[in-house]
């Protein structure tokens, strides 16, 4: 059991190597050579260029001016004296909102500190239980919950401040969620034009007969869509010719190395090899041999791009669809478009950059098996990697490792050693175990077939999330053999898993602090080095780069990776909340993360980080909703433990704490989610107006035209810009501009077609009202809830007659059916609760070719009032046309005007922003 001197030498070690790391980074930094290496933002945008190589030779490559090293940690306020508005300005909406979920980490967990330590400390202190037990303990241990005593009345401190501890942080998620939403309509109303906003994407497109994929996306939306559809780009496989690409472009690196070995030598021409990785084969002349490859791949490319562009096979059955206003796109994403709702799937097209061509060829409907295949994986995943889990566990057992190798007892028993083996080394094990897991879980999600790489980010953190929760907290927190851990949950009842669990807490205190240190104070430190890029800059530097751009393209900015930070941000928040009342001296420790990750990380939006896309903060919702699953997991846990504890009087008071968050956060969910998952009409409309009045001439078309062509075609061919152009199997440029015209078919007619009902339905009863039977999928539910009764209650029964061999037999039946009841929700229930845009343009198609003269006002115009003020005056019909405050007869039938407005102009309307928001 580590003891407070072991915990002093791990903080003695992780302080020691993040002022390494941060003198070594501040001292790198200053040297011209690795210029681009920590500030490669800057030479992206335009706005840095390398130092001046005038004076001495050495001053290109160090810095001579001794008065920039006495400024050497200048860079930290300059992190910070950035403003919010023009981060964002610079780095995107995802980044300046990333920071704040370190922010949100101290707004929480200061108050928090102070809180516990004025409170719990002295009241867990003050106790003499562990004494009196004569238990094995350390000091720590004198600081938790372990030192009250069985059924102590303290435990209603204990209670108290898990109440005090749950209100302040809904309240610091709540005041956060809402920021967050309104930056994020902000930014999306003041942001800069992009191909985004007016474009759907178009999924599960039905084959037809007569015409091309092209042919009858163009078709649907011009007859649906008649006013507002504007282009649209199919997608294509071209994922061959992406790997041909992939070739050339390692070829032609190849073939730079060569070039600049040979000028620095020409005495003699380079050799290679021309088998497996240069080590057999024929030896040829290096040069030469790239050169003629590079011409082949240049062939296969050509070939395989009018491969691409002329096959059918390869044109998929969906499409990026562009509209003339971003209030038409707005209605199409967010709409059911057929009766079927598998077919003409519409959602937000992710913005160029973000699309992850790779998977856009991947079928509609193999994704639900791909899907179910990588949760299969991933449990095993999760459940076989607790092997090295119980290993890290068994670093930290002095008395396990003895056993195991009794020869090095006389090592390891030395004070110094095993400090270093209890407080330095599980967590340094644990951090080396988990380096692959990132890279792992991302070809999960991309194997899942996520569309955009935002997507594919936010799937792997929450997987990444999961598994920390279960391999690195439950896996350390229930130490003991990976059977022995399987043995412990398996035979024991549900409700008896957060005592389990809770009982172990204390006892892990240490091993977190620990892990804390190497993970979140030494690897904090270690991003802010750059050690991998700079090493690998400087190789490409000296082998590869021959010009400017060259040295460009060597630099390796990087992203936030929010796979893998994010989840590392969650799990402090999980290990925080869960220690806060129960050992607070955790709290320091991670408070010191946050703020050293602050720091550091912002430093790194600012100078180094070149985001790959932009979500517009699409991420928080997820980041909300774990810190919530925290704050439950951690009263859950507390109730476990206060159980063990015998305070039968104070744990029943805890009972309303997951009540409570459960119902905060449905609150925050209908509240505020909507901000995150759908573009508001109004918003839209407003956007499009101003844009109209500001250029009135946009060429929009123009715009959008080769938005969406895949990137592989404009590298596979970059000199040739008409052939970007013409990938669309000749359909993008067919656009009808002109209105109110047939629409133009190569379909023949529908034999199949159902003919009109002659069956007359006669009522007996008058009913009341008509709902078009949208109480069926009640009915459907309640049925299927019947029947998944009858199998719960045959497997109770079977289980009383001894039945071991026959009722497992039975366990997969309540899961078919939840299946069989998700896939009828999916397939049927839309058609209760939405009703499909080609349906309404059907139907007002065919009602003004048969009413052409219909008077509609009205017919409408006393629809909705309300029957009382008819009965009340039914001699004057007169009377009821006026009931609405003079207004309804006064609507104007002209169009393109002003609508007038009685409203006095609003002093508190917040002046147009001044700052430009880039994306």
């Amino acid at each position: 059991m580590a003891t407070l001197t072991d915990i002093g030498l791990s903080a003695a070690i992780n302080i020691i190597t993040v002022f390494i790391f941060l003198i070594a980074f501040a001292i790198l930094r200053l040297q011209p050579f690795n210029d681009r290496v920590y500030f490669p933002k800057w030479y992206l945008k335009g706005l840095r260029s390398s130092p001046a190589t005038s004076g001495a030779f050495v001053s290109k490559f160090i810095n001579l001016d001794y008065r920039s090293y006495i400024r050497f940690l200048n860079w930290m306020p300059d992190a910070l004296k950035m403003p919010e508005p023009e981060l964002i300005d610079h780095a995107g909406l995802d980044s300046a909102v990333y920071l704040r979920i370190y922010l949100l980490g101290l707004k929480i967990f200061i108050p928090v500190l102070f809180l516990t330590w004025a409170i719990l400390v002295p009241v867990n202190w003050t106790n003499k239980w562990l004494e009196l037990t004569h238990a094995t303990y350390s000091e720590i241990d004198k600081l938790s919950i372990s030192n009250i005593p069985q059924g102590s009345h303290r435990f209603y401190t204990h209670v108290v401040m898990a109440y005090a501890v749950t209100f302040w942080t809904c309240f610091a998620l709540k005041k956060e969620y809402e920021t967050v939403a309104n930056m994020r309509l902000h930014f999306l109303q003041s942001e800069k034009r992009r191909p985004d906003q007016f474009t759907v994407l178009v999924k599960n497109v039905p084959p037809d007969a007569h015409e091309s994929v092209s042919e009858a996306v163009e078709h649907f939306f011009l007859v649906n869509h008649p006013d507002h559809y504007l282009t649209h780009q199919v997608v294509l496989n071209a994922n061959k010719l992406s790997k041909l690409v992939e070739e050339k472009k390692s070829k032609r690196n190849w073939l730079d190395y060569y070039q600049n070995k040979y000028e620095r030598n020409q005495s003699k021409r380079p050799l290679m090899k021309t088998g497996f990785l240069g080590l057999w084969g024929e030896k040829v002349d290096a040069i030469q041999h790239h050169i003629s490859e590079i011409e082949r791949l240049s062939n296969e490319i050509a070939e395989e791009k009018e491969n691409v562009k002329n096959n059918p096979k390869a044109i998929m059955p969906a499409a990026f669809v562009s509209f003339k206003t971003r209030w038409a796109a707005a209605v199409c994403a967010q709409t059911q478009q057929v009766r079927n709702p598998t077919l003409w799937l519409t959602e937000w097209a992710p913005e160029p950059r973000d699309v992850y061509w790779q998977n856009l060829p991947i079928p509609y409907v193999s994704l639900t098996v791909r899907r179910l295949v990588i949760a299969v994986a991933f449990f095993f995943l999760t459940f076989f990697f607790i092997i090295p889990i119980t290993f890290v566990q068994s670093l930290a057992n002095i008395e396990g490792i003895e056993k195991a190798v009794p020869f090095l007892k006389p090592i390891i028993e030395v004070k110094t050693i095993k400090s270093f083996i209890q407080g330095f080394l599980p967590g340094i094990a644990l951090k080396i175990f988990l380096i692959l897991l990132p890279t792992i879980l991302m070809m999960m999600s991309k194997f899942e077939g996520f569309l955009s790489i935002s997507h594919l980010e936010r799937r792997s953190a929450s997987r990444y999330y999961l598994f920390n929760f279960v391999n690195v907290f439950l896996g350390s927190v229930i130490a003991g053999t990976v059977l022995e851990q399987l043995n412990t949950f398996l035979k024991q009842s549900v409700n008896k898993i957060p005592e389990t669990i809770g009982v172990a807490i204390p006892m892990k205190a240490t091993f977190f602090i620990t892990y804390i240190m190497v993970d979140g104070w030494s690897g904090t430190a270690g991003e802010i080095l750059r050690l991998k890029p700079l090493i690998i800059y400087h190789l490409k530097n000296f082998f590869l780069v021959k010009t400017e751009k060259d040295r460009e393209e060597a630099m390796d900015p990087g992203s936030i990776g929010f796979n893998t930070g994010e989840p590392q941000i969650q799990f402090y928040f999980l290990i925080g909340l869960i220690y806060a009342v129960v050992t607070p001296l955790l709290i320091p420790f991670i408070l010191v993360f946050f703020g050293l990750a602050y720091v550091v990380y912002r430093h790194q939006i600012i100078n180094v980080y070149n985001q790959e896309y932009e979500s517009s903060a699409a991420f928080w919702p997820d980041v909300h909703g774990r810190i919530v699953a925290a704050l439950m997991i951690s009263q859950l846990l507390l109730m476990g433990l206060l159980s063990t504890k015998e305070a039968a009087t104070s744990t029943p008071f805890l009972l309303a704490l997951p009540i409570l968050t459960i119902g905060f956060h449905m609150y925050c969910k209908g509240r505020f989610e909507p901000a995150f998952v759908r573009y508001p009409l109004q918003e839209a409309m407003m956007k499009d107006t101003l844009e109209r009045v500001r250029e009135p001439n946009l060429n929009l078309k123009g715009y959008l035209q080769n938005a969406y062509v895949p990137p592989i075609f404009k590298e596979a061919d970059s000199e040739s810009d008409d052939d970007d152009n013409d990938i669309d199997d000749d359909g993008d440029d067919k656009t009808r501009e002109k209105d109110n015209v047939l629409v133009p078919t190569k379909r023949q007619s529908r034999k199949n077609t159902p003919a009109p009902s002659k069956m007359s339905i006669i009522n007996v009863y008058n009913q009341e009202y008509e709902s078009s039977a949208a109480f069926w999928p009640d009915v459907h539910g309640r049925i299927v809830a019947a029947l998944m009764i009858s199998q719960l209650l045959l497997m109770g029964l079977l289980s009383t007659k001894e039945a071991a061999t026959s009722t497992p037999f039975l366990l997969a039946l309540p899961i078919l059916t939840i299946g069989f009841h998700m896939y009828c929700k999916g397939r049927f229930e839309p058609a209760f609760v939405r009703y499909p845009l080609q349906e309404a343009m059907m139907k007002d198609t065919l009602e003004r070719v048969r009413e052409p003269n219909l008077n509609l006002k009205g017919y409408l115009q006393n629809a909705y009032v309300p029957p009382i003020f008819k009965e009340a005056d039914s001699d004057s019909d007169d009377d009821d046309n006026d009931i609405d405050d003079d207004d309804d007869d006064k609507t104007r039938e002209k169009d393109n005007v002003l609508v007038p407005t009685k409203r006095q102009s609003r002093k508190n309307t917040p002046a147009p922003s001044k700052m430009s928001v880039g994306s």
